[in-house]
């Protein structure tokens, strides 16, 4: 709970949508970050789901939050292939590397590139959908037009690793960015349809276009502008900000001078008025970067002197010496520039490493983030000591909030946050009303301490002498607050060791009302879940907790919108919940025969003040297992639909995939769910068993009930990314996509500890069921996936051998050794369970592996954890005990992979495996093996009884949230 609160409360803008991708499809949001509630709990107006040719990612999750994604043009890393524009396919490959269709073993020794078939192939290159997003005003849409993978030659770009980020520094921005090709306006007319589209004009052919964002006016877009320019020039490459007229559609630079560049390594720009951007800019007295000594000044020295308990993780890309603390400061330093749509430029400040910018409601202030030395070499920049100031909005310095030293010492512990103000915004109700959350445990989790964390309140200018003033006290860990106004705010708390999650009701305004509890409930328990709260735009362009009222009903009425988790799969709804008698009604629901629905965004909120029932107005979603999302708008109270997109199916050749939400149990009676996938025209009765690959992802739990929750739906649309299982259904496999495989702690019991008991049992339940259908060739059922489920993958073929006749491992860990202070979701120390480490690590038990196991990593893997290390020294430890194995290391790849020679080679690879090992067996899988299918199971159920303990949750093995507030913050579009 708290991770996704703290995603949640970096994003302003969040994408709906089941892929991982730096560009999302649609936007409803133009405007910033801090003008959205920080909240986990909190449904912000998000982005909608095209199904462009992203990634895909399975994991189990117990809310919609694995739906959330940022929606700036972002880092690619952890999205193989979200960025696109309309460069062709060969053009593409052309610029970079060979690719070669050539099968021969000589081929398979790595010499090059090589090519999938053409029925995966022509999958993943099939153009792009446009991203979309709603003027402020909801009476105009962009189509931001995308190109389809990058090559190689883009990845392969000089870049600087440090403490914890990359940065390019040619464009002086983040590496690896994402970028959109162009822009087009549509008005949406009063019937749902889209008017014709006008093309923003003026800037130049070829240029790279990032972080598109409406001024709060609607009347205005600003966007940044690169152009890779022949010459190689010192500037060729760097961001400029261009400001377009959106009646016109004519844009031009937003400054006159040609020498002012964006700064986009933290923060980038924001709108302070509807005709003022407050811009980080490349200081003009910047020289040269610095140039690393060739003798250093002397050894490199980490001392603990003074015996201070300091525990981290595994980070990655951290600073290594002075040499890079001068290079950060070097590219990360700004300067903040006042522009004006009149030409007017005032520069404000001084020169320093600005991470955050962000207006008060009213204009009248800014709440300026910095970080400053000194740096640390065991944590990334997330943890620096931090400066938090406000000024006025023309760059007055009003007073120091904070000054945050550095934070090495945070504790492993989940729940554990840093010592002093953190979470500090703008109330979103008031014109400059600041709030903060202050741990009373000194940031520890394990510390015992009532209460945990006070929310305090200020002006953003007190009076003389005036102290800030406690707005509730917690006794879990603060998540957020949702505002609407005087009389009523939503208060979100959790704890993650429990899961257990609250939410109170406050009214803000009036000491002598008692705050209450509203929601107290398992954030596991899906089924409990009474959906968030909608809101609605201000006209200050914050978003707010929408009031509803009713015909003569004086009661206080809100939308709670909600997953509608079901034994029988996810039913989205809306509720109009009264927030005093807790009396709901649901007055719109998803269909739940062929279609999934859920409601994306109000659409009527232009106004200010409550929403009357009869005049609501809202988008939602509608898919189908083989429909493609479209969009629509609903009014009351006719409750009339009007289509507003008409997007084609993105790979017709699957439209008439099947798909099925299978249930079945495991041993230990714990219900398992997972989504059956076979080829179109496929007949179990004439056709037979097929082979079948199973892709998943393990998940921690505290119950079994929750366990067992179905989460979500049948009738959803089936999306396939450029590296998804999925499409191998082109190859006439059946895909078992996320079988659950939850690992259960309950009470005191640490889940780790039972990890590979319940992975295999999880494992056999699934084998059986497909078996059992008929559907899978018992000797041919493969088993893949991507970092904790790369880990999975080793795990399953060392200890349930019997199951399984080849493995897919794409970017996992496998020697928890390396991880000592914690990982995934593990918070004890590698001294602390010892057992359960070194039991949970495939690479202890490589001599068990007989299976042929398939490794691919990317060799720049910054992912906390997964270095490539891992699969290079997992492999020799396979190598040498004569298994069968392979490693593909891909060269500038990072955790997930976006060049497209890459992603094709991993295609052609997985490809090649699967036709080798598992379509061509014809031996029983238990065949040779040491151990049977009993004796495997034996030698788990004797494992139980020395292990010493693991801890819960669910969540990919992905970057920690230490750099989270650092990353760009989004304004509307893009990152």
């Amino acid at each position: 709970m708290m991770r996704l609160h703290k995603v949640c409360n970096r994003l302003s803008l969040l994408s709906i949508s089941p892929f991982s991708s730096s560009l999302p499809p649609f936007s409803l949001s133009p405007n910033a970050k801090s003008r959205f509630p920080s909240s986990s709990s909190v449904r912000t107006p998000g982005h909608l789901r095209t199904h462009s040719r992203i990634a895909s990612k399975t994991a189990m999750t117990g809310s919609r939050f694995h739906r959330l994604l940022p929606i700036h043009s972002a880092l690619t890393e952890d999205a193989a292939g979200g960025n696109g524009s309309n460069v062709s396919v060969s053009s593409s490959a052309n610029a970079s590397a060979t690719l070669t269709e050539e099968n021969d073993e000589n081929v398979a020794i790595g010499v090059t590139y090589c090519l999938p078939p053409p029925e995966i192939r022509d999958i993943v290159d099939a153009p792009p959908l446009p991203a979309l997003s709603f003027s402020p005003f909801r009476d105009k849409i962009l189509f931001l037009k995308r190109r389809s993978l990058p090559p190689l030659a883009e990845l392969a770009k000089l870049e600087e690793k440090l403490a914890g980020i990359r940065i390019d520094g040619k464009c002086n921005t983040r590496s690896r960015m994402s970028f959109y090709t162009g822009i087009g306006i549509h008005q949406l007319m009063p019937d749902g349809s889209l008017g014709p589209e006008k093309e923003v004009q003026g800037f130049p052919d070829g240029a790279k276009i990032n972080f598109v964002t409406w001024s709060n006016d609607g009347q205005h877009l600003a966007f940044s502008v690169r152009v890779e320019e022949e010459d190689s020039s010192s500037n060729s490459g760097k961001l400029r900000v261009w400001v377009a007229d959106v009646e016109t559609g004519i844009a031009r630079p937003l400054f006159q001078s040609p020498d002012i560049y964006l700064n986009a390594v933290f923060d980038n720009y924001i709108w302070v008025d509807d005709s003022t951007l407050l811009v980080c800019t490349i200081p003009l007295s910047r020289g040269d970067p610095p140039k690393k000594p060739l003798v250093p000044f002397g050894p490199k020295i980490q001392s603990n002197e003074q015996k201070n308990v300091i525990q981290v993780r595994t980070f990655q890309d951290l600073l290594k010496d002075e040499y890079d603390e001068d290079l950060l400061d070097y590219y990360a330093t700004s300067q903040l520039i006042l522009a004006s749509l009149d030409g007017t430029v005032k520069e404000i400040g001084t020169p320093a490493v600005y991470t955050s910018m962000d207006p008060s409601p009213d204009e009248n202030y800014l709440l300026i983030s910095s970080i400053h030395r000194p740096y640390s070499f065991i944590v990334p920049c997330g943890r620096f000591p931090k400066k938090v100031d406000v000024w006025t909005s023309d760059g007055k310095f009003v007073r120091e909030l904070c000054d945050l030293p550095l934070a090495e010492d945070i504790p492993i512990a989940f729940s554990s946050v840093r010592k002093g103000m953190r979470s500090i915004n703008w109330r979103a109700d008031k014109p400059s009303m600041l709030y903060w959350a202050e741990t009373q445990d000194g940031g520890d989790a394990k510390v015992e301490v009532s209460p945990r964390d006070i929310i305090y309140t200020q002006p953003a200018e007190p009076q003389e002498g005036e102290q800030p003033e406690i707005l509730l006290k917690l006794d879990l860990r603060y998540g957020g607050i949702s505002w609407c106004d005087d009389s009523l705010a939503l208060v979100y708390e959790s704890w993650y060791k429990t899961r257990r999650t609250r939410t109170w009701v406050i009214s803000p305004g009036s000491k002598d009302v008692s705050p209450r509890i509203l929601f107290d409930r398992s954030s596991e328990d899906v089924y409990s879940d009474p959906g968030s709260p909608m809101l609605r735009r201000t006209p200050a362009g914050t978003y707010v907790i929408a009031k509803i009222r009713k015909e003569n009903d004086e009661g206080t009425y809100v939308l709670l919108n909600g997953n509608g988790a079901t034994p029988e799969g996810n039913i989205p709804f809306l509720d109009l919940f009264d927030i005093y008698t807790g009396s709901k009604e649901r007055i719109w629901e998803s269909n739940k025969e062929k279609y999934y629905e859920s409601v994306v965004a109000l659409m009527s909120d232009q106004k200010e003040g409550d929403i009357h029932l009869n005049e609501l107005k809202i988008l939602t979603s509608k898919e189908s297992k083989t429909e493609n999302t479209q969009y629509y708008i609903q009014s009351w109270p006719d409750r009339k639909v009007h289509q507003i997109t008409d997007f084609p199916h993105p790979y017709p050749q699957l439209a008439s995939l099947q798909k099925e939400m299978i249930r079945y149990q495991r041993k230990d009676g714990v219900q398992l769910t997972a989504t059956l996938y076979l080829p179109p025209g496929y007949d179990p009765s004439k056709d037979g068993p097929l082979p079948c690959l199973v892709w998943s992802y393990p998940g921690e739990f505290k119950s079994k009930d929750a366990a067992g929750q179905v989460r979500g739906s049948p009738n959803e649309f089936a999306g396939i990314g450029p590296t998804s299982p999925l499409l191998w259904l082109a190859r006439r496999f059946a895909i078992l996509s996320g079988p659950t495989i939850p690992i259960i702690g309950e009470g005191d019991e640490e889940a780790n500890d039972r990890y590979v008991e319940q992975l295999v049992s999880s494992a056999e339940a699934a084998v059986e069921e497909v078996i059992r259908r008929g559907v899978a060739h018992p000797n041919k059922i493969a088993v893949g996936g991507h970092s904790y489920g790369a880990f999975m993958t080793a795990n399953l073929l060392a200890h349930a051998p019997h199951l399984f006749c080849c493995g897919i491992a794409r970017s996992g860990a496998y020697n928890r050794t390396l991880t000592p202070f914690g990982f995934q979701n593990e918070d004890r120390t590698l001294w602390e369970a010892t057992i359960t480490y070194v039991e949970m690590s495939p690479f202890m038990s490589a001599n068990k592996i007989k299976k042929p196991i398939l490794l691919v990593h990317g060799e720049e893997d910054n992912n906390p954890g997964t270095l490539t290390m891992q699969s290079d020294r997992f492999f020799n430890a396979l190598k040498g005990h004569g298994a069968l194995c392979r490693l593909v290391i891909l060269p500038f790849e990072s955790h997930g992979y976006a060049a497209r020679e890459s992603i094709m080679h991993v295609l052609w690879e997985t490809d090649r495996w699967l036709q080798k090992y598992c379509v061509s067996n014809t031996s029983d899988v238990s065949a040779g093996l040491d151990t049977s299918k009993d004796g495997a199971s034996n030698e788990v159920t004797e494992s139980e009884n020395k292990v010493v303990g693991a801890s819960g949750g669910s969540g990919a093995e992905l970057a920690d949230s230490e750099n989270e507030e650092f990353h760009s913050k989004p304004r509307s579009l893009m990152w």
